[in-house]
């Protein structure tokens, strides 16, 4: 296949942004996806590719929070294994159905999830241990599933849902932000997988993309460790909020 330098090089800017604030908070997705389609990547193709770059940017956080603490395998081991298998699932599932289905529910999960997070305003300043009835474990396990689902169909909001989730657990924004690296390498990973079975991943593009990202995704971790979860907890809305207004107007656009 061809590679076109100039759309190298706009994939190798937007990559590197979106690996940094997806280190952060998340979100990441928002920037890079449209960038891959916006080269001329079909949309499954675009989100394959995606794939690719994204796990090794997630691989490279998760790493980065792992050494400072912040990934508690102790606490999300058990839950993999149902992230890996939603995402594969949806993953197969992108080249059956348009992933624009999902677009409308996706609107208003990230509403809830900004209206929630602002109303509660000392929301994951500070870890809390909560002990969870079998009812909870299991409506958790099956939330994760979900969001790996939504990662391997479609993706962007992925972080975001996945450190929202972890906030209701009881996590602070820093634990939240590590362990959701876990959650996306996971998925990411598993979604990966399918899509070269399925041979979608276009190498040319997706792996100078996820070289770069490796830098982004390191300062990125680096700068959420250093500045704390307030900080982080005001990104988290700004990037979801951005989540919200770029889908609605891919959504209401199109219609």
């Amino acid at each position: 296949m061809d590679i076109n330098l100039l759309s190298l090089a706009t994939l190798l800017v937007f990559g590197f942004i979106a690996s940094f604030l997806n280190a952060i908070v998340g979100g990441g997705g928002l920037i890079s996806l449209p960038a891959l389609m916006a080269v001329g990547l079909p949309p499954s193709t675009a989100i394959a590719t995606n794939k690719l770059a994204n796990t090794i940017s997630n691989g490279t956080s998760m790493l980065t929070f792992l050494r400072a603490g912040k990934v508690d395998f102790k606490q999300i081991g058990k839950i993999l294994p149902f992230i890996f298998i939603g995402s594969l699932i949806g993953a197969y599932t992108v080249h059956l159905v348009s992933p624009s289905i999902l677009k409308p529910l996706m609107l208003v999960m990230l509403v809830l999830v900004a209206t929630y997070t602002v109303l509660k305003k000392d929301w994951g300043q500070n870890a809390t241990e909560r002990i969870l009835s079998a009812g909870k474990k299991l409506g958790f396990l099956c939330a994760f599933a979900a969001i790996g689902f939504y990662d391997g169909f479609f993706g962007p909001g992925t972080g975001s849902f996945f450190i929202f989730i972890l906030l209701m657990m009881g996590n602070d924004f820093l634990q939240a932000a590590g362990n959701a690296k876990a959650f996306n390498f996971t998925s990411n990973l598993a979604a990966l997988s399918m899509f070269l079975v399925l041979g979608q991943v276009n190498f040319m593009y997706g792996l100078p993309m996820g070289f770069v990202m490796i830098f982004g995704a390191i300062l990125g971790s680096k700068f959420a460790l250093k500045r704390g979860t307030k900080l982080m907890r005001m990104i988290f809305i700004v990037m979801t909020c951005l989540l919200i207004v770029k889908n609605a107007w891919d959504y209401f656009g199109s219609h």
